[in-house]
């Protein structure tokens, strides 16, 4: 396994890659020494996150490695299917898998590769929801980024 630590708009991104396959992405929510990519598919993973930090239509084509359930994998892929700047509820999402929300949060909140499975554009009926497994403030400060970001 290979990784980069990269600056990003509301801090660091820790991407990890399996040979020529994304097969992760962590938000650091404490400073790390930047580790520039050494992979192929690190590179372009920044050059893409670059172009989206740029331009929050941009579309993101990466060869990624999602392990799941199948549950999960159909979750990861309804994420993948709500434009930016539109987010959903917890509970329209659901609805539109037959499941139910909590289920769904569970499926977000397991998504190995977020901004770009972009589970960040769930939210809950009455404000932002979870983020990163968690509702502290930190976690919250970049999922309200990326949302601003998206309405632009």
């Amino acid at each position: 396994m290979e990784h980069a630590v990269i600056d990003a708009p509301f801090g660091q991104l820790r991407l990890i890659a399996d040979h020529d396959i994304l097969a992760g992405i962590d938000f650091l929510l404490e400073p790390e020494p930047a580790k520039q990519p050494a992979t192929p598919v690190l590179k372009e993973t920044v050059a893409q996150l670059a172009a989206y930090f740029k331009d929050p239509h941009f579309r993101f084509d990466l060869p990624m490695r999602l392990d799941g359930t199948p549950f999960q994998l159909k979750v990861w892929q309804a994420l993948c299917d709500i434009p930016p700047g539109a987010p959903l509820t917890y509970g329209q999402l659901a609805k539109k898998l037959a499941t139910a929300p909590r289920a769904v949060g569970g499926a977000c909140g397991a998504n190995p590769i977020p901004v770009i499975v972009p589970c960040h554009r769930v939210v809950s009926a009455g404000g932002l929801g979870g983020f990163m497994g968690t509702r502290y403030l930190g976690p919250l400060n970049i999922k309200s980024w990326l949302l601003a970001h998206e309405r632009q």
